[in-house]
């Protein structure tokens, strides 16, 4: 059986078109979001509610505390599982979400590339972050491959130091290597192919909803029951600005206009990243129902 994935930019109706998705098709969603797995971090996702899940099952969303870290390779030894379990039911498991990293360590094998290992390298590395920390580490990781360290948080430590190795290596970035093209199952891809300014439109709404839902609010309330401001879940675009707006204060129309222009940058980052995904079929952004017949069609078809 096949798995569906979609994928594409924050703020372009991939919840929706998932849950109609799996109606169809007899699925259940397994969420890939960095952000949708804390517990409490509500209103700055915009964690899906259980009446927009649509009495279809949702998985890796709530699974662990704000004051937890979490790497690529926690979800995938979380969420492999449940992939397995849906398709021994005979269901199809629908990927959601708008982290690459995420969603590409369920679709294809783990893999670090054909580049060996070197343990002087890694040493090094491990030294650096004793010394100076783990952003240390993810700041080189930007000096050499941004593309990578875009999407790497800084405490997956072994995947940025992995990165940093292959470029010393190689003298290549990681993100340039085919390193996690193997598929473990059979996939088809979507995402919706909106229009730039459209989909600017919508983050933008995005945000002014979550501002006037009380994302403040949440984060305020958040900080004082104890979640320490770097925490890796306040590094989150939207949570990490109310806490630099919380901490120095401003106007909070200059707060909002940052979480739009950093969300901004994030969707591009994710469009350049699904842009390389095997077998992603863009759709044209029309109603969900219509959208979900022609995945329908182009799943069942191939």
């Amino acid at each position: 059986m096949k798995l569906l994935a979609v994928c594409g930019a924050t703020a372009s109706g991939k919840t929706a078109l998932a849950v109609e998705c799996a109606k169809r098709l007899g699925g259940e969603v397994v969420s890939c979001d960095a952000l949708l797995i804390y517990k409490r971090l509500n209103i700055g996702t915009a964690k899906p509610t259980l009446d927009e899940r649509g009495g279809v099952p949702h998985y890796m969303i709530d699974v662990v505390e704000p004051t937890e870290t979490f790497s690529v390779s926690d979800f995938e030894r979380m969420a492999r599982p449940i992939v397995e379990d849906i398709l021994e039911r005979g269901k199809v498991p629908v990927l959601c979400g708008g982290t690459g990293f995420y969603m590409n360590a369920l679709l294809f094998q783990s893999g670090f590339g054909q580049t060996p290992a070197s343990k002087e390298i890694r040493e090094k590395y491990a030294a650096l972050e004793r010394e100076e920390g783990r952003a240390a580490l993810h700041r080189r990781l930007e000096e050499v491959d941004p593309e990578s360290a875009a999407i790497l948080h800084e405490n997956d430590v072994k995947r940025v130091v992995r990165a940093l190795e292959i470029f010393e290596l190689t003298g290549k970035k990681k993100s340039e290597q085919k390193d996690g093209t193997l598929p473990r199952y059979p996939f088809e891809a979507v995402a919706f192919d909106y229009p730039r300014e459209v989909l600017y439109e919508r983050i933008e709404r995005r945000v002014d909803k979550m501002l006037e839902e009380g994302l403040v609010g949440e984060v305020r309330a958040l900080l004082e029951s104890g979640v320490p401001e770097d925490a890796q879940c306040m590094q989150g675009i939207g949570y990490k600005e109310v806490v630099e707006f919380l901490k120095n204060g401003g106007l909070h129309s200059t707060m909002s206009d940052i979480i739009k222009q950093n969300t901004r940058n994030y969707a591009k980052r994710q469009l350049t990243f699904f842009k390389k995904m095997q077998n992603l079929h863009w759709l044209a952004p029309e109603n969900i129902s219509d959208a979900a017949e022609k995945v329908c069609e182009i799943y069942d078809c191939r």
